[in-house]
């Protein structure tokens, strides 16, 4: 029946599975509320820490899941890290998932 069905094609699994990936990484409440603090501008642990209600520990590991999955970056200036988030898809799924009707800049 879907060959019937003009340009239909189904992703590659590679896409797929990195797609699952990422979604499986904003999965979880606290992660959320930290990317979308991000979303609102740069940030440090500590000040996340404290918008997210969470402990710095919690939120320091958080970030390095985050990082490695390549949807935030951070920049060293002495001894404190700021953090940003990087992937432009992640505005568009957090603004459409919290049924933000406006954009999100940083």
């Amino acid at each position: 029946m879907h060959e019937s069905i003009p340009g239909f094609e189904m992703p590659d699994e590679d896409v797929v599975r990195r797609a699952a990936d990422s979604l499986r990484m904003l999965a979880d409440p606290t992660r959320i509320k930290i990317l979308w603090a991000l979303l609102q501008g740069e940030s440090s642990v500590a000040c996340l820490a404290d918008l997210v209600g969470a402990a710095p520990t919690a939120v320091s590991q958080h970030l390095a899941k985050l990082r490695l999955a390549g949807v935030v970056e951070n920049r060293r200036e002495g001894t404190f890290v700021y953090y940003t988030v990087e992937d432009p898809n992640v505005r568009a799924l957090l603004a459409q998932a919290l049924g933000r009707d406006r954009a999100v800049t940083s």
